[in-house]
């Protein structure tokens, strides 16, 4: 019987084998007492398992305000339990109300986060996945090779559906590869996501009609499912490319619903991401998150970016994007300390874009690709392409100027030297990040 397994941190000031056994017993079969009808044979086939415990170590202190709990050794391990798939069947859901469900309400536990998840291949086999993924992503936007360029429309609220084409326009112009709405903008008075998409799409396939390339434009919709349905068949009427989903606001069942329908790339926003991560003891790690929304089927999907605005580390966004790359069947490991493999240029059928975001404007891009050795990834700059003093297109060549640099495997000074006009981008963004 084929079985999905899950990697946690927990912290606890008890035995980790027993807490690890009452997580166990609380995901499946069991709870406070022993009850009728709980039989040995039934634990054997529908029970979860404790497959492993790896000490980490310990905290002097709870991670986690828990007023019934004494202790002053908290024990920090690494755990793997493991369930039939026949408990939840090929229910996205499901797995995670098993994977997650009242574990995190557990008093035996000062500390929990869910680190990855281990799919078996016939599990995955019944969810379509991402259609497009970063193969189709690509192709969508006509980028043969190196990083996709992208930008974000600024400001992020308040621009009228006419304001919004005009700046459109001068960013197919300047030869942006992606523009996406802010994810505050959905469908506000002062721009409907009708009349905006009109006026898009109107400069969109002006410029394709024009140069045989149609620049891929990630349209908001998030909103009731009806309403998004609604939204998204005026996409696909327009000639959109693409549509962007806030998946954190939606969640899983409403996103699986969109991404579904096959027609167009998803573009996949994790804002409020940091309420499910940044605490180090509690949440879910970036490579459990991304499976679960590879399988709804999106096909993008944010990681922050490297020198980023937010809070995150450069390594947690680096192995984010070596996440993206890695086959999301991922067959029950024992092995806790196992890393996803290392971004490769040959990219896998299942691999999902990584979108590098946050605070971007380009001189990043050195250690981005020191660190990743790929240029498969969606490279987003707002402020860093909006406000570079010569304008939106000195923005763009800028942000491909450093990229290109950084493929040379120049550093920021290294690059200035070759490429003098990077210096004015350097004094703009740089003396800030």
């Amino acid at each position: 019987m084929e079985r999905i397994a899950a990697t946690y941190h927990i912290e606890t000031p008890y035995a980790p084998e027993q807490v690890g056994l009452i997580m166990a017993g609380e995901q499946s079969t069991g709870t406070f007492v022993s009850v009728p009808g709980e039989t040995d044979a039934l634990k054997q086939s529908h029970g979860a398992r404790l497959e492993k415990i790896v000490p980490i170590d310990d905290s002097q202190g709870p991670s986690l305000p828990s007023p019934k709990i004494e202790g002053e050794r908290f024990q920090r391990a690494k755990i793997v339990l493991s369930w039939p798939v026949e408990n939840m069947g090929h229910n996205l859901m499901a797995l995670i109300s098993t994977l997650q469900g009242n574990l995190y309400e557990l008093r035996q536990l000062t500390g929990i986060k869910l680190m990855d998840i281990h799919l078996p291949a016939g599990f995955t086999k019944a969810f379509s996945g991402p259609t497009f993924g970063a193969i189709g992503s690509r192709r969508r936007m006509g980028v043969a090779h190196g990083p996709m360029i992208g930008t974000i429309i600024k400001p992020s609220v308040g621009l009228s559906p006419t304001q919004t084409a005009e700046q459109v326009r001068q960013l197919i112009d300047a030869g942006i590869d992606f523009i996406k709405d802010d994810e505050l903008t959905v469908n506000p008075p002062h721009a409907p996501l009708v009349d905006r998409v009109e006026a898009v799409m109107a400069v969109i396939n002006q410029h394709a009609d024009r140069v045989g390339r149609k620049i891929m434009y990630a349209f908001h919709i998030s909103d009731e499912l009806d309403a998004m349905k609604r939204h998204y068949e005026c996409l696909i009427h327009a000639g959109a490319s693409c549509a962007m989903l806030s998946v954190n606001s939606l969640g899983p069942c409403a996103t699986k619903a969109i991404c579904d329908l096959g027609e167009l790339p998803i573009h996949g926003h994790r804002n409020g991401w940091g309420m499910l991560n940044r605490h180090p003891w509690l949440g879910i790690a970036f490579p459990a998150y991304q499976v679960l929304w590879r399988l709804a089927g999106v096909d993008q999907l944010h990681v922050n970016g490297l020198s980023n605005k937010f809070w995150e580390e450069d390594a947690s966004v680096v192995a984010s994007m070596r996440a993206c790359a890695s086959s999301v069947i991922r067959p029950m490991s024992l092995d806790t300390t196992a890393q996803p493999p290392s971004a490769a240029s040959n990219l896998r059928e299942d691999a999902i874009l990584p979108v590098v975001s946050s605070g971007q404007w380009g001189g990043q891009a050195y250690e981005t690709f020191a660190q990743t050795q790929t240029t498969d990834l969606l490279y987003l700059a707002g402020g860093g392409i909006m406000a570079h003093p010569k304008g939106v297109a000195a923005g763009v060549h800028a942000i491909r100027q450093w990229w290109h640099a950084a493929c040379e495997g120049l550093n920021i000074p290294e690059a200035i030297m070759r490429y003098p006009e990077l210096e004015l981008s350097y004094r703009t963004f740089g003396a800030s990040s």
